[in-house]
Parts: C-alpha cells; sequence; structure tokens
C-alpha cells in the first residue's frame, strides 16, 4: 500500500520554532505518512528540485535552531503579484497544484502569517487540501491566542530595553526603542511593560506628542532625568499616518520603518535641550534561537496538524485556545486581525502601573 503523502511549506518569514513545528510535524505524521518540504517557501513548488522529501533523520537536531532548515521566502505568493520565469498569478497556484498531484502529494500543510492562511484557504477552492499553522512574531493571526514566534520576539525586546536602561541613566538620555509588529502593539507593550519602559506607543492608539512630553517633564522633576520610549514600528501621531519605507504591492505588504525617527525628530523639534537617541531593533527579533516557549507551542502545533492530516480535517487552521491546542476554520482565522483592544485590560494595567500610551 502506498504512504500517503504532504508537503509542508514555510511561507513568508521566519520566526523562531518554524523547526520545531516541522520536528513535530514529521515525528507525528511518522510512520504511515510521508513528508515532503517546499524548500524556500511557495518558490520550491514551483521549481523541479523544490520539493524535497522530509523523513525523520532530516529534523534531528533542529529543535534548537532559529531560521527554518527548509528555508523562507517572501518573494513569491502565488495568487497575487509578480512571479518568475513565465508564470503569471492565473496559472501560478494551478500550476502548483497541477504538480503536486502528480507527485502523489494529497495536501499541503502551511505554516505562515495571516497571508499564508489566505494562501491556504485559496488552495483548498482550487482541489489542495490545506491546513494552516500560525506563524508570525507579530502575533496578530485571527482566531488564535498566541502564535510561535512571539515570545522569543519579546524576550528579545525585552533585553534590549534593559540594556537601555543602564546607557540611557548614564547620560541622562531619552532612548527610543523601535521594535517591530506591522499593525499590531503586541511586541511593543509586551517588551515595554515587562522591561519597565516609561512611554509605549503602538498602533492601535494614535499618540499624543504633548503627553509623551508631560511624562518625560513628569520624571525630570522626580529627578530621573532619562526615559525609555518603545515605539511599534505601525505607531502614529495623531491625525498622522504609519510610516512606510517600501510600499505594498499585490501579493506584499507594504515594509514598515522609521517610526522611531519621526518620534526623535518630534521631541527634539519641541525640546531641544533633549538628548535623543533611538535604536531601531530590527531583523535582530526574528533570528537566533527559539526559546523554550515557541519551541513547545511549536511541537505542540506541528503535532496536532499531523492529527488533522492523518484524520483528513483539512481547510483548518491550528489555534491555541484557552491554553488547549485545537483547530478552527480558515475562514474563522481569516475573518479579523488580532490586535490589542484600547479599551482592554491589557492597556488598562499598563495605564494603571503609569505607562504612557500617548492618549
Amino acid at each position: 500500500m502506498t504512504p500517503r503523502r504532504v508537503c509542508i511549506v514555510t511561507g513568508g518569514g521566519d520566526a523562531p520554532g518554524i523547526n520545531a513545528v516541522l520536528r513535530g510535524f514529521v515525528h507525528a505524521a511518522a510512520p504511515d505518512i510521508e513528508v515532503y518540504g517546499s524548500r524556500f517557501g511557495f518558490e520550491g513548488l514551483l521549481e523541479a528540485d523544490g520539493v524535497v522529501p522530509l523523513p525523520v533523520d532530516a529534523v534531528r537536531g533542529i529543535l534548537h535552531k532559529g531560521g527554518s532548515v527548509l528555508g523562507c521566502s517572501t518573494r513569491l505568493y502565488p495568487f497575487h503579484g509578480t512571479l518568475p520565469g513565465q508564470w503569471t498569478p492565473d496559472d501560478a497556484a494551478p500550476a502548483m497544484v497541477a504538480r503536486l498531484k502528480t507527485l502523489g502529494i494529497e495536501a499541503l500543510v502551511l505554516v505562515g502569517g495571516d497571508g499564508t492562511m489566505r494562501a491556504a484557504h485559496d488552495f483548498c477552492t482550487l482541489g489542495m487540501p490545506c491546513i494552516g499553522v500560525p506563524k508570525t512574531i507579530d502575533d496578530d493571526v485571527g482566531g488564535t491566542d498566541q502564535t510561535f514566534g512571539f515570545e522569543t520576539a519579546v524576550e528579545t525586546a525585552t533585553r534590549a530595553v534593559d540594556a537601555l536602561h543602564s546607557t540611557a541613566e548614564s547620560h541622562r538620555r531619552i532612548m527610543v526603542l523601535e521594535v517591530m509588529g506591522r499593525y499590531a502593539g503586541w511586541i511593543a507593550l509586551t517588551s515595554g511593560m515587562a522591561g519597565g519602559a516609561d512611554v509605549v506607543l503602538i498602533p492601535e492608539i494614535p499618540y499624543d506628542l504633548q503627553r509623551v512630553l508631560a511624562k518625560i517633564e513628569q520624571r525630570a522633576r522626580l529627578g530621573l532625568r532619562f526615559s525609555i520610549i518603545v515605539i511599534a514600528e505601525g505607531a502614529a501621531p495623531l491625525g498622522g499616518s504609519i510610516l512606510e519605507i517600501e510600499k505594498g504591492r499585490p501579493g506584499h505588504l507594504p515594509r514598515l520603518g522609521g517610526a522611531g525617527a519621526r518620534l526623535v525628530a518630534e521631541l527634539q523639534a519641541a525640546d531641544h535641550a533633549s538628548d535623543v537617541r533611538v535604536t531601531v531593533l530590527g531583523h535582530v527579533q526574528r533570528g537566533g534561537t527559539p526559546c523554550a516557549i515557541d519551541r513547545m507551542l511549536g511541537t505542540r502545533y506541528g503535532a496536532y496538524a499531523a492529527k488533522l492530516v492523518r484524520d483528513r480535517d483539512y481547510g483548518k487552521m491550528v489555534c491555541l485556545r484557552g491554553g488547549q491546542v485545537e483547530a478552527i476554520a480558515l475562514s474563522t482565522a481569516l475573518a479579523d486581525r488580532k490586535r490589542i483592544d484600547p479599551n482592554g485590560e491589557f492597556v488598562a494595567a499598563a495605564r494603571s502601573i503609569g505607562i504612557e500610551l500617548g492618549q
């Protein structure tokens, strides 16, 4: 009897814990399901040697490693945008499906963020069953309490806040730390609270510069001649817009950046006496060894995805709800991006301990 075959794809950018997902999935799928992997995201589905076997031996010793042993890519999205060679958005995805069926692959397991979950939904409509596994350091995928990769990014950002405290106090400076997160402030608010930041600015709450200045002045009156500000890359002032360093195009979201530099310019224009510096944490948040939580969560997600494949329970996304790993319809996950509630408990807790949120 021919074993069942599935292909796993790590779509979009990397995030700590991908290798834990791959390892968990392959081990849980063995021995009756053969697992293949697509090299460098969706690109491998169009390349002659891009789909490779992923046996148990291939995932030994990878649990602690960052990145993805399969590789990641944000250059190709199968349903939109400019595609390599002769391919167009109208024929690339059907060609991928045809090739997978030629290889005897019955389903795709797509590991990624909201764009990859959208691709999973769209592949299902083309007759290629899919399972989604939510991956992003931004923690903004709908339908799940948490994505893997988030905890490691927060740990990295928190260590940066800790490090900035000592140099800020030594030089009596205002230190601005810009972190990732796109249109959600989870990394900024979590690391800001964990690191003891004085001001945290997030996309969900447009900030009033005067409130930020008032917080700095309040600390100065207490003899605290330094301040730590954590700002999300998607944060913007009241009446202002989110800054982009690269415009979006079909199949590719805009690249955000510059929020920290803009805030520094605003602070310096309002108070020429202040010594203000900015640190942009950037891709450091996405690299390195995954923390224990991301290894554990990635493993659980991978194992549960294998269960869904074994049961042929397709069209679902693995998720974490109330501490339990389960599955929801892909359409439910895509219905709403997860963002911070400006009137919720998390924001209320931050305000209650004196963190200024800019509004």
